[in-house]
């Protein structure tokens, strides 16, 4: 199979008198969309989401029946009775190792207790693993439900390791970790991992070791460290020994850099963690990784920061494919963490102010579209899958029937959250599942393209082709319905709509004749059965 490390030539459809769904006419111009599986680009590994930190909460304490539909929309594959899916299916779940904010309390410098997390070791070297427990929960409940892929990622050293006693940081003066404990480091990460293996029969394929390494971390909001490439270098190179020696099938991925231009770029902000593609992965680099043995040929970084103006962000993402394939053309991209923080046009107030509805399902959508079809990353990851806040940071949201989430100092809602509440789905969410539900681990992205040739950047398209199965995810960002043929090797296609109307609602069956697809919509077309 021949895989292209370069952009695709993507052509997008424009049409040439858009109407309303009920009444849209633009099927008979004879604009026709052929797939050509012939044209093969990467194989699609997973779509996920982690549980930090707030799945601690609600594994621990919520009713049995509400932390079970909170499951069931992450990671069911189910379908109800009119074919409706029952959730959005992720098929890879991050698991966070906690580095003991929360036993530290009030002296661990992070103000919120949602935000603590547990260590399963102490300071004297025990470990207990019955730590964790409400993480643990969603861990087995996603393992339960037929989640494929599972990463365990750590953002800080256990706080009796680190240079300042604390899991945050204190600037950009190197990793917060005494000298003499990588090696420590390692094996307790490693330790956990087994122990997983061994008795919950969970196997952590990957082990992400560093977090946005060039952040200062040196805040209060969460566990973290600044890390620049040589400290990164030692810790991999540990834990790289460290799998080896423990007899660990895992694989380390490395990168989660905290903007794109770290990974393809030298001369940033911060010079001393920056440039990682050239420095970890090409035969030039100073800390060359893709020879140890239990490194995953993939860099991994978070599409923050990058998301607007829509031109900046294609040309990020071609620097970075271009990037890689210079460097090191057989090497895979991963997009391991975003969730909405820009404040622009389309995302008025940045990060503050849920939103449960369309307008951020569709930004996000359109990044995961770019992510996937210029980047190529293979696999997608948003950041958590679960917030208490009124924030633009989850899938699932909490609230008390009453407010819309914690927003502010509010301690009587911030312990009653933390015991009940309401978890509300978002068109987000659902929008993440015509993608995640749909392209399953193994899938190939594959050609797709109008017979106009114009480009609409209104419509966007890709499609994918595994299993004897064609899927076609289009996103319409206009405010008018559009329609096209679709020529495949398939004669029905399977229809699921998410709009302002539908949550991922299957819509029943259609030919390629004329395909239409609603205003303001996320719409997905599967060949054959939906599995």
């Amino acid at each position: 199979m021949k895989h292209v490390f370069y952009m695709p030539i993507l052509l997008l459809l424009t049409c040439c008198s858009a109407s309303a769904p009920d009444d849209d006419k633009s099927g008979g111009s004879g604009i026709v969309y052929r797939i050509d599986p012939a044209s093969t680009y990467q194989t699609m590994h997973s779509f996920g989401a982690s549980d930090a930190w707030r799945a601690q909460y609600v594994g621990l304490n919520w009713p049995d029946a509400k932390k079970n539909q909170v499951a069931d929309w992450l990671f069911s594959m189910d379908e109800d009775e009119n074919g409706n899916p029952k959730g959005i299916g992720l098929s890879m779940w991050r698991f966070n190792i906690g580095s003991g904010s929360y036993e530290q309390g009030d002296a661990s410098g992070i103000t919120s207790t949602w935000a603590r997390v547990e260590c399963f070791q102490s300071q004297d070297g025990t470990y207990d693993f019955s730590k964790q427990a409400g993480q643990q929960w969603f861990l087995e409940a996603a393992r339960k439900r037929g989640v494929e892929n599972f990463l365990a990622f750590t953002i800080a050293p256990p706080w009796f390791m680190s240079l300042n006693g604390k899991t945050i940081s204190s600037g950009k003066k190197g990793m917060n970790i005494r000298p003499d404990q990588y090696d420590d480091y390692a094996r307790f990460l490693v330790t956990v991992m087994k122990y997983f293996a061994e008795e919950k029969n969970i196997r952590f394929g990957y082990i992400s070791p560093v977090n946005e390494p060039q952040w200062d971390w040196n805040t209060p909001r969460q566990e973290g460290t600044f890390a620049n490439n040589t400290d990164c270098y030692k810790l991999i190179s540990e834990l790289n020994d460290e799998i080896t020696r423990q007899q660990l099938d895992t694989k380390i991925v490395f990168g989660e850099a905290g903007a794109l231009k770290y990974l393809y770029k030298s001369g940033t902000d911060t010079p001393i963690a920056d440039n990682q593609i050239y420095e970890f992965f090409s035969d030039k680099g100073t800390y060359p990784i893709l020879g140890m043995d239990n490194v995953l040929p993939c860099v991994t970084g978070h599409s923050y920061w990058s998301t607007w103006p829509v031109d900046n962000m294609i040309s990020e993402r071609k620097q970075l494919r271009e990037c890689i394939g210079r460097l090191s053309p057989g090497l895979g991209y991963w997009q391991t963490e975003y969730c909405v923080m820009e404040d622009n046009a389309e995302s008025k107030g940045g990060g503050w102010g849920r939103d449960l509805g369309m307008d951020i399902a569709l930004y996000v959508a359109r990044v995961i579209h770019y992510d996937i079809t210029v980047a190529q990353a293979s696999s997608w990851q948003w950041w958590t899958a679960i917030t208490p806040y009124d924030y633009k940071d989850g899938l699932i949201f909490l609230d008390d029937g009453l407010t819309s989430g914690l927003h502010g100092e509010n301690p009587a809602l911030d312990a009653s959250l933390k015991q009940d509440g309401v978890a509300r789905d978002s068109k987000l969410m659902w929008a993440l599942g015509n993608f995640s539900r749909f392209v399953r681990p193994g899938m190939v992205r594959v050609g797709i393209a109008s017979s106009t040739g114009v480009i609409d950047p209104d419509l966007l398209v890709s499609a994918y082709r595994g299993n004897g199965r064609n899927v076609v995810v289009v996103i319409n960002l206009g405010t008018h319905g559009q329609s096209f043929g679709l020529e495949s090797d398939a004669e029905k296609y399977r229809i699921y709509e998410t709009s302002e109307l539908a949550s991922l609602k299957y819509m029943g069956e259609t030919g390629g004749a004329k395909i239409s697809v609603p205003a303001r919509s996320v719409v997905t077309l599967v060949s054959g059965d939906a599995q």
